[in-house]
């Protein structure tokens, strides 16, 4: 994916096929790379797949939480000339896209979340990467997956140089409190969009009640499960994962 990426002005992103188009938000601790399954299948059932890379850590601190970066998705899709889009994201992804549909419902179709926050204030993490210390982060690292071998050395590592990089450290706990501030509960009900809800049954970082309690809340909601997975079904399971969503596209005729 990674020789794939275009740039053009304040925009990194990946592009792939034709027709309606999902854009992809990645997470706090997650790249591009977490959806190589989702970009390679849907392209080929007729989408137009989109991951732009979010500015976590290059916007100003004062623009470094949730509502800018829905807003940086939005002018993403005015750049792009895209309408009716399917936002598709995961963990703090999933939130942003929650954020957007609330604030720029006219420019969406329908939403998918996995694993999202916006709910549930641990769902950053309950402790943050102490700096240094692999084996914590590595640990921290294992937890997010059912299966902690899918927490390769590549993955620790890029966690390891966050946690020890000052600058991107204190905009992840920027992020992180913006998160916990950006609670979504009393906006979700007022939210009508067609949202799909994949979610790990073993996910400890956003666990399953958070999922059954987005699906209670939100009026135009279907939830399903993948079992044995965790915080990041469409890395876990891509395989299951694209079909649910493809499903539930197709039964929205998106």
């Amino acid at each position: 994916m990674q020789e794939a990426i275009k740039k053009e002005g304040k925009f990194k992103y990946f592009e792939a096929g034709s027709g309606r188009p999902i854009i992809i938000l990645h997470g706090l601790m997650g790249g591009l790379s977490n959806f190589d399954g989702v970009a390679e299948f849907f392209p080929q059932q007729g989408y137009h797949v989109l991951i732009p890379e979010l500015p976590l850590y290059t916007q100003n601190i004062l623009k470094t939480n949730v509502r800018a970066f829905a807003k940086f998705v939005k002018d993403f899709i005015t750049y792009k000339g895209l309408d009716r889009v399917i936002l598709l994201g995961n963990s703090l992804g999933g939130h942003i896209a929650l954020y957007h549909a609330k604030l720029y419902p006219e420019k969406m179709a329908g939403l998918v979340i996995t694993g999202s926050s916006g709910l549930y204030e641990n769902a950053m993490g309950d402790s943050y990467p102490r700096r240094g210390d692999r084996d914590y982060i590595q640990k921290k690292a294992e937890d997010v997956f059912y299966d902690p071998k899918i927490a390769t050395p590549e993955i620790v590592d890029e966690v390891y140089n966050v946690a020890n990089d000052r600058i991107k450290l204190i905009k992840t706990l920027t992020i992180a409190k913006s998160a916990i501030r950006h609670n979504m509960a009393k906006d979700l009900p007022k939210m009508h969009l067609p949202t799909c809800i994949i979610w790990g049954k073993n996910d400890k970082v956003t666990p399953p009640e958070v999922a059954e309690e987005f699906n209670k809340l939100l009026p135009n909601s279907e939830l399903f499960w993948i079992d044995k997975c965790g915080h990041a079904a469409m890395m876990e399971h891509p395989d299951e994962f694209n079909k649910l969503m493809y499903n539930w596209l197709k039964s929205h005729n998106f």
